[in-house]
């Protein structure tokens, strides 16, 4: 694939990435903390972002179906590209296009994800084709196009039940991890085995039935460890339109938009600090003190 200097994403400076392997991996020797400084955010108290938090400045990829171009809730890309794979060679590009949404999903998404962090930057890469249809190896070399350019959040409200690609997008969701880029992927519909949402390298979600449109919740029973607002939502379509839909593919959108704005206010947190700031401000997380001990008592806490 071939494309322009305008067309490739940016690289955000303050988030400096270090492929996996490289660097200081396996041991610290001959050299001291004063070596290896860290200019660190400790994120948003109880995960929520102090002051205004819109997304500006966080590139989110939603990897999909394509999104519809200049949709009225959506409005202009910052890029878009498809997954190409040629018939007779099988050789698979990623190439840019202006051809838009196939069936209507990855606008929905995208509308999702505008409408949470109105002020992120959104770019599309389609996977997907018409009635929703993939493959596993056209999935697997979009997202990890989508990991190489470094974007801040991917949005993957898909998975695969393939198990032959379990073991490849494990590497590839513990790669996006190392290099500070969150995957946001949604959990099956169904309660059946499929990938990645199943990693604990990315951040995996489900949906609720609560009204707001504005919570979340954290699933104390994991794999799933988050649930967003995704049954009977509003969300665009195809034609400039809007429908009325249910799935964990939007409640996915949901969650990705919380972390760009998040983001947004502290650009350099880290996926865990991230992961966990989702995990302090869900709904349902109580924050209680721990019982305090008498003063001068001692306590033991490695007996029972």
């Amino acid at each position: 694939m071939t494309t322009t200097e305008s067309e490739r994403p940016r690289t955000k400076p303050e988030r400096p990435r270090t492929a996996p392997g490289q660097g200081l991996t396996w041991s610290l020797r001959g050299r001291g903390p004063e070596d290896v400084p860290v200019l660190a955010d400790p994120g948003p108290p109880l995960g929520r972002p102090t002051g205004p938090a819109t997304g500006r400045g966080v590139r989110v990829c939603v990897v999909d179906s394509g999104v519809e171009r200049d949709h009225p809730l959506i409005g202009p890309l910052a890029g878009s590209w498809v997954v190409v794979k040629d018939a007779e060679s099988g050789e698979i590009t990623v190439e840019p296009t202006t051809t838009g949404d196939t069936c209507g999903h990855g606008t929905a998404c995208a509308g999702i994800v505008r409408r949470t962090a109105p002020e992120c930057e959104i770019h599309s890469v389609r996977v997907l084709g018409e009635r929703f249809s993939g493959t596993g190896d056209v999935l697997m070399a979009g997202l990890r196009w989508a990991v190489e350019q470094g974007f801040d959040v991917v949005n993957l409200s898909l998975s695969t039940t393939r198990t032959r690609f379990a073991q490849e997008l494990h590497s590839l969701a513990d790669s996006a991890y190392f290099a500070r880029t969150v995957i946001v992927a949604s959990a099956h519909n169904t309660p059946v085995e499929s990938f990645p949402w199943r990693f604990a390298s990315v951040i995996s979600v489900g949906s609720h039935q609560e009204d707001d449109p504005e919570l979340h919740l954290y699933n104390p029973e994991p794999p799933v460890e988050f649930f967003g607002p995704g049954q009977n939502v509003t969300v665009p379509w195809l034609g400039g339109r809007t429908i009325r839909t249910t799935g964990n593919s939007f409640a996915t959108p949901y969650v990705a938009g919380l972390c760009a704005r998040v983001l947004s206010a502290h650009p350099r947190m880290t996926a865990f600090q991230l992961k966990n700031a989702l995990y302090l401000s869900a709904a349902n997380v109580r924050h209680t003190p721990r019982p305090s001990t008498a003063a001068g008592d001692i306590r033991d806490d490695s007996e029972n």
